[in-house]
């Protein structure tokens, strides 16, 4: 690739970090663009649970029981025919209220760290980071289901779904129509949480998979602070 060709790349995709920070995390994937949609995120329940509890019973117990964890994900998107347009995997971890990491690993690296006040997303292929304030950055988001308090679960209309193979689901749709998806989709398998979906206004679908989960670990605070690294650009507020 031109040195030319090289930099209008650079140039254009710094022109779109911003935009895409908000549509990842509000998606936690805090997707639908390079800047995978996440966050962040985005951090569901685990444990030992009623098995004659719905969905949203488990969603509550969760919200209620659950102040930190520890997971890997794998993350998957499929657009509305169907086809999958990107797969990515990575860890993150959550401490309520509001703090969280969410590092993808593969196949663009990339980090998501919120200390409750400032969330921060770095690109270390951009060599840039992306500040915003957590409450702009939020809302009724993914993010805010998982790391958030109980208080967040007014933000949305939560209906049971049907059991799909081992899982029972639960929907919850932001009562707000400002958002960039439509639906948020949880599954719960006897253990606990196993799958999160997001669904937005286009039909595109993105799937969260959780493994190795930790339900309530000691999660060193460090690790919910962010430094720009030296000579990295800063952008946002």
């Amino acid at each position: 690739m031109s040195a030319l060709r090289q930099g209008r790349r650079i140039v254009g995709r710094r022109g779109r970090h911003i935009d895409e920070v908000s549509a990842r995390v509000k998606s936690l994937r805090w997707p639908a663009s390079a800047i995978r949609q996440v966050l962040l995120i985005l951090c569901l329940t685990l444990g030992t649970l009623d098995v004659h509890a719905t969905g949203s019973d488990r969603l509550q117990t969760f919200m209620n029981s659950t102040r930190s964890m520890r997971a890997q994900f794998e993350q998957t998107i499929v657009d509305r025919n169907g086809k999958l347009t990107q797969s990515s995997n990575g860890t993150f971890e959550f401490a309520r209220p509001g703090r969280f990491r969410w590092v993808y690993l593969k196949p663009d690296p990339q980090t998501i760290v919120s200390d409750g006040q400032t969330l921060w997303l770095y690109d270390p292929e951009l060599n840039q980071v992306t500040r915003r304030k957590l409450d702009q950055a939020l809302g009724a988001t993914p993010a805010a289901l998982l790391a958030g308090n109980v208080e967040v679960l007014k933000a949305f209309a939560l209906a049971d779904e049907p059991d799909q193979g081992a899982l029972q689901w639960v929907r919850a749709t932001p009562r707000e129509r400002d958002t960039s998806f439509g639906q948020i989709r949880m599954g719960f398998s006897a253990e606990g949480i196993a799958a999160m979906e997001l669904i937005d206004g286009f039909g595109q679908r993105t799937r969260l998979n959780f493994s190795a989960l930790e339900r309530n670990p000691s999660i060193d605070a460090g690790q919910f602070r962010f430094s720009p690294p030296s000579g990295a650009d800063v952008v946002g507020n």
